[in-house]
């Protein structure tokens, strides 16, 4: 059961894999849809005391994100650029059909009328991401000065709390702040460039790391001390997301016509069965759990 345990979780991983691709798509707000984001957190925040419990926990999910990004980077690359509305509406009908189920989640914990605010500044700081203009792409050549090596642990730092906070692209900030074409750039350049390549990733991904822990271990502490507010927040974050996603959408690199709405919506709705599908599957499988644990 263990192994099923694994593919299970190796599957979920990979769709967060493919989720960091798309700009306006958080990876948290997958894990948060196919309900292993709490685990998550406590998997990574109990590293150093649960090192072994941990890493069998995070291991299938790690290992279905570098898989799923590797295979599906370049066909993703080619939907954003050919139907890149229908793309993302797959990714909102996810979440469309999730909320429910999140909604009821959160109702367990309770709610009281200081909960609105954990309900409204979140979805007011997602929405608010998108009016803020791009920066321009910062140069992270073999030229670049030594300053921006610096400056891309920080942003690494920066962008692993998009990648652990629900609803928060991290593509989205690093197209903000003007790091997403270019990390992308040297990564398509490894070949031509391999040591400068490599050293740039490192740095950014050691920044991630660092931000990643970091950001993991608040908010196992918010989910234990303050669930009902965290619970809630979560819901708005993620919920937030979905009209995010189309005001911060790159409506230029789309054709507009009646083809595209239909297949746009289709693509919705595609998603919202999806959803409901992995509904019933988790649900069967927390039920065989269940009956085992008996």
């Amino acid at each position: 059961m263990s192994i099923k345990n694994s593919i299970f979780r190796a599957l979920k991983g990979a769709a967060i894999g493919v989720a960091i691709i798309i700009p306006g798509i958080s990876g948290g707000t997958i894990a948060v849809l196919l309900e292993i984001y709490e685990e998550m957190i406590k998997a990574i925040s109990s590293l150093r005391k649960e090192f072994k419990k941990s890493v069998l926990y995070l291991l299938p999910i790690l290992i279905g994100m570098i898989i799923a990004f590797g295979i599906m980077y370049f066909p993703m690359k080619y939907a954003l650029l050919y139907i890149p509305l229908q793309t993302i509406s797959l990714f909102v009908g996810l979440m469309i059909g999730s909320c429910p189920k999140m909604i009821t989640d959160a109702k367990k914990n309770g709610f009281k009328m200081i909960n609105l605010i954990s309900l409204i500044v979140p979805f007011v700081f997602v929405l608010g991401i998108c009016f803020i203009p791009d920066m321009g792409d910062v140069d992270l050549s073999i030229d670049m000065p030594i300053i921006n090596y610096l400056l891309l642990f920080i942003v690494g730092v920066v962008a692993s709390c998009t990648l652990v906070i629900p609803g928060v692209s991290g593509s989205m900030f690093l197209l903000i702040i003007g790091y997403y074409h270019p990390i992308f750039s040297t990564i398509s350049q490894i070949k031509t460039n391999p040591g400068h390549s490599i050293l740039v990733l490192m740095i950014f991904a050691i920044g991630l790391l660092v931000g990643f822990f970091t950001i993991a271990k608040i908010m196992k502490v918010l989910l234990e001390k303050y669930p009902r507010a965290t619970y809630w927040a979560i819901v708005s974050f993620v919920i937030g997301s979905i009209p995010a996603i189309y005001i911060s959408f790159d409506y230029t690199k789309a054709v507009f016509n009646i083809i595209t709405v239909i297949t746009s919506s289709i693509c919705v709705v595609l998603g919202i069965i999806g959803s409901y599908l992995v509904a019933i599957v988790t649900n069967k499988k927390e039920k065989t759990l269940s009956k085992e644990g008996k």
